[in-house]
């Protein structure tokens, strides 16, 4: 008989994830200037203004304010907004226990692989990231679409939870609301070659299911740094950890764990035929630098891999192996944009 099951994905343009994205642009500037910066950069915006706060410790001395104007800029948004500052240091008492290797924070991380799709990630969850690519270069060049908007789809698992077909697509997208059916129509030919390609036929579509979405962005909304972070996880097909990404450095545990921890999932995929799906939880302490456990959760059964695992996990070690304090190697804005899983330029998606 199967289930239906629903996963989303917001757009670029939507509020919260461009307070992720200018998190870290932020993150992305000190580390430029500075490789050693520790950052933990939280913005809210609404309403004409953008606010940023949090603690920074770090050499570089970045234009706070044109950074935000160019990211804002970039999404689609005009830079016009009021930005408003106020940016602490780095607690000493977190500083010492990260100066000597260990981790930025307490918590626990998850990482989830599959067999899916050739990315290891489910096909809903493909489908739905590739949206909100193929619309952000729609509204680069066609002004009837504007920045804001986000996506879900209800699918139908058979008894293999495989999905089968898609029973809702629902997209709301903003818009001039000039030649509607149009617009409508351009993202439903998208959607339905998309999905074929997947063998996923669409029983129905609803599309701005108010009747209108013309204004959006900050001054529809709110906007919150970490506030979709099921969306930057997995869609809810896995387990997300308590702590959001953007605008942490690698130090910071909530971020590089769960980065290890997808790289470890698809390790084990690889190495393990018969395994369909894993998921990796990490879990540590602040100032510590093992993490207190490893558990690998898959179809075949849990496994304790703490002592096959742990010594790798350091953030240490992590952070030398993504490159994640060398701008060179990673754009942590890009991460902002569409996912942090499942883009093959992310170097937590490759293994040893």
């Amino acid at each position: 008989m199967g289930y239906f099951y629903s996963n989303e994905i917001v757009f670029k343009g939507h509020p919260d994830k461009v307070c992720d994205q200018i998190s870290d642009a932020l993150l992305d500037a000190y580390l430029q200037q500075d490789r050693n910066s520790r950052c933990g950069i939280e913005v809210v915006g609404g309403k004409g203004k953008i606010f940023i706060t949090g603690e920074v410790s770090s050499r570089g001395n970045i234009n706070i304010v044109e950074t935000v104007k160019n990211t804002l800029r970039d999404v689609g948004y005009a830079g016009t907004y009021d930005v408003v500052y106020d940016i602490g240091f780095q607690s000493p008492d977190i500083a010492q226990g990260v100066d000597v290797g260990g981790a930025g924070d307490q918590g626990m991380m998850f990482g989830y692989a599959c067999r899916d799709t050739e990315e290891y990630i489910p096909t809903a969850m493909a489908i739905l990231q590739q949206l909100s690519m193929f619309y952000d270069r729609l509204r680069r060049i066609d002004s009837r679409f504007l920045p804001d908007g986000k996506a879900q789809i209800t699918g139908h698992y058979d008894d293999n939870d495989k999905l089968d077909y898609i029973k809702d697509f629902v997209i709301s997208y903003q818009n001039t609301e000039e030649f509607r059916q149009d617009t409508d129509q351009i993202l439903k030919d998208y959607c339905e070659e998309l999905c074929s390609e997947y063998g996923i036929p669409i029983r129905t579509f609803h599309i701005n299911p108010t009747g209108k979405f013309l204004i959006g962005g900050f001054e529809g909304d709110a906007g919150l740094t970490g506030r979709k972070i099921v969306v930057d996880n997995y869609h809810s097909f896995a387990n997300v950890g308590g702590g959001a990404f953007s605008g942490k450095d690698g130090t910071k545990v909530d971020r590089s764990g769960a980065y290890k921890a997808r790289q470890l999932a698809i390790r084990w995929l690889k190495e393990h035929k018969s395994a369909y799906w894993c998921e990796v939880q990490l879990s540590y302490a602040i100032g510590m630098a093992k993490p207190l456990a490893v558990y690998v959760r898959t179809n075949n059964g849990d496994f304790d891999c703490t002592e096959e695992f742990a010594d790798e996990c350091t953030p240490a070690k992590i952070i030398e192996e993504f490159g994640l304090n060398n701008p060179k190697k990673i754009r942590f804005f890009d991460t902002a944009q569409f996912g942090h899983f499942g883009h093959s330029s992310f170097p937590w998606e490759k293994t040893k």
